[in-house]
C-alpha cells in the first residue's frame, strides 16, 4: 500500500475504477436538479427494495422521505428527495461513492461504515459537519440522546462527521443446558480469560462438545477481527493505534495470540472451523444443536442468527437455553483504561456531501432519519440498538439481551480505527491467529506481523512496537 498519506487507499480506489466507473455515476447522482425553486435532495445507502437491506431502503422511502416533505411543505418550503438504491458489494458501494465525491457530485446525504469515515474524511472527499451546514448543527435536539461513546464512532480526529446509524455490541455467548451438565454456573460471568478457559475445559469433559469457539484464521474474515482479535488486545490493556501509526509487535499482542494458543493447542476449540471457508456458520450451527459451549459474538447472533422465528440457526428455546456475558479483560483492570470488562462496536455513519447545494435542508433531511418517531417506525415491533438512549429505552425492554448490550457492554466498548489501512492490517491481524492455530509459537506469528505491517505501511515509520 505504501506510506500512508492523507489519500493513500482511497485514491488508489478511485484510480483504479477508471473513467468507465465515472461514467456509470452520471447526473442522477448530482443533488443540483429541481428547477422553478424546488430544492431537489437525494439520499443513498446500500439498500434497495426487494434486496440487501430492503427494509432500511423500504423504510426510507415509504416513511421518511414523504413524512419530511409534508413537513417541509407545512414551512413553505418546496422539496422533492429522491433515494438512490444499491444492492452491491460495499467495496463497491464504497468506490462509487469516492468517485462521485471527487467529482464533486454524488447524494447530498449518504451511509458510509463508521471505518470509511477516516479514510473519506483524509482524502478530503468529507468534511465536518459544521462546516458543511454551519453551527447550527450543534442545536440540533437530538445529540442529547447521543451518547459520546456511540458519537465516536462518526468522529475522526476530534472532529465530527455525520450522525451514526445504530450500533452494536460483542459479548459471550453460552449454552446453559451444556452448562448444567458441566456443573457449570448459568448466570456465568467471566472475571478474567483465565475463568474463561477453566469454564471451557469442564466443557470438554462432555463428549461431542465444542467447548469455546473464538474466530481465528482468514476464512472467518473480519469476524476474526472483530468478536477475537480486537477484544482480547483491548483486554490485554492493548492498541491497535495511536493516530496514524500502527502497533505491532507488542506484550499484549503476544498475550492474545498466547490464548489462541491455549484454545487451539488444548483442544478447546476446533482448528478446522478455523480454515472452512463456512467455518462461522457452521459454528453457529454448532451452538444452536447444543454441541458447542461458549461462542464470542455480536447482537447479530441473537438477533439474526438464533432468533427462534426468523434465524438462520433458530433455537426454538434462546430465551431459555443461551446465557450472555461481558468479555473480561486478561484479568481484573487489565483492560485498556483500567477496565474490567470490554466489547466492541460497529456501525454505520449517514454524512453530508461538502457539495450540497441546500445545507440546510440536506441536514433536516439528516436528522429527520434519526428522530425518534423515525427510528421507531424502522423497528416496528423487532428490537435493535439504535444510536438513541431514549428509542433504546423505549424499544429495548423487551428484549432483556440486547437491552444488557446497550447498558452494560456499549458503555466499555471501542470502535475500530478508521483509517485507510485498517482493512490491510486487519488481515494481517488474521494471519497471525491462523499461524498460531497451525502451530507457531505466539512469538513467532507475532514477528511475522510486525513483518506484514512494514510491508502494508511501506516501512517501520508508521510502526510502534
Amino acid at each position: 500500500m505504501g506510506v500512508i498519506a492523507r489519500r493513500t487507499a482511497l485514491t488508489a480506489a478511485v484510480l483504479g475504477a477508471g473513467s468507465a466507473a465515472l461514467a456509470g455515476c452520471g447526473s442522477p447522482l448530482d443533488p443540483r436538479g429541481g428547477g422553478g425553486g424546488e430544492i431537489a435532495l437525494t439520499v443513498a445507502t446500500n439498500a434497495i427494495s426487494g434486496g440487501k437491506n430492503a427494509d432500511e431502503a423500504e423504510w426510507i422511502e415509504q416513511w421518511v422521505i414523504p413524512r419530511f416533505v409534508a413537513r417541509q411543505r407545512e414551512q413553505g418550503v418546496d422539496v422533492r428527495v429522491d433515494f438512490l438504491p444499491s444492492g452491491v458489494d460495499d467495496e463497491q458501494y464504497k468506490t462509487k461513492l469516492a468517485l462521485d465525491l471527487k467529482a464533486h457530485a454524488g447524494p447530498d446525504i449518504m451511509s458510509l461504515d463508521g471505518i470509511w469515515v477516516g479514510e473519506f474524511a483524509q482524502a478530503e472527499y468529507i468534511k465536518p459537519l459544521r462546516e458543511v451546514a454551519g453551527p447550527d448543527v450543534a442545536d440540533w435536539a437530538g445529540w442529547r440522546q447521543i451518547s459520546a461513546k456511540v458519537r465516536a464512532l462518526a468522529r475522526f480526529e476530534g472532529r465530527l462527521y455525520g450522525i451514526p446509524a445504530g450500533t452494536d455490541a460483542r459479548v459471550l455467548y453460552f449454552h446453559k443446558p451444556l452448562f448444567r451438565r458441566a456443573q457449570l454456573p448459568v448466570d456465568w460471568q467471566p472475571g478474567s480469560w483465565q475463568d474463561i478457559l477453566d469454564a471451557a475445559r469442564k466443557l470438554k469433559r462432555l463428549q461431542g462438545v465444542i467447548p469455546l469457539q473464538i474466530n481465528a484464521g482468514t476464512a472467518m474474515g473480519e469476524a476474526t477481527t472483530m468478536q477475537g482479535v480486537l477484544p482480547l488486545l483491548f483486554g490485554a490493556g492493548g492498541r491497535l493505534a495511536k493516530g496514524d501509526r500502527w502497533y505491532g509487535d507488542t506484550p499484549e499482542l503476544r498475550a492474545v495470540l498466547g490464548f489462541y494458543r491455549d484454545v487451539y493447542r488444548s483442544g478447546l476449540g476446533d482448528p478446522k472451523l478455523q480454515q472452512e471457508a463456512k467455518g462461522r456458520d457452521k459454528s453457529f450451527e454448532r451452538f444452536a444443536e447444543g454441541s458447542l459451549g461458549i461462542l464470542a459474538e455480536g447482537d447479530y447472533f441473537w438477533r439474526d442468527v438464533i432468533s427462534p422465528e426468523t434465524g438462520i440457526a433458530p433455537m426454538k428455546r434462546r430465551d431459555n437455553d443461551v446465557g450472555y456475558a461481558l468479555i473480561p479483560a486478561r484479568a481484573r483492570h487489565e483492560a485498556t483504561g483500567g477496565r474490567d470488562h470490554v466489547s466492541l462496536s460497529g456501525g454505520a455513519v449517514h454524512v453530508l456531501n461538502p457539495h450540497t447545494r441546500h445545507p440546510r435542508q440536506a441536514f433536516e433531511l439528516l436528522t429527520a432519519l434519526h428522530s425518534a418517531p423515525a427510528l421507531k417506525a424502522r423497528l416496528g415491533d423487532a428490537a435493535m440498538i439504535t444510536e438513541r438512549d431514549d428509542v433504546n429505552d423505549a424499544v429495548l425492554d423487551k428484549d432483556p439481551m440486547l437491552r444488557f448490550c446497550a447498558d452494560k457492554a456499549l458503555p466499555v466498548t471501542t470502535f475500530r480505527p478508521p483509517l485507510a489501512a485498517y482493512t490491510a492490517v486487519s488481515l494481517a491481524l488474521q494471519e497471525a491467529t491462523a499461524r498460531v492455530v497451525a502451530g507457531k509459537s505466539p512469538e513467532s506469528a507475532a514477528q511475522a506481523y510486525r513483518k506484514e505491517l512494514e510491508e502494508v505501511l511501506g516501512g517501520s515509520d508508521h510502526i510502534i512496537g
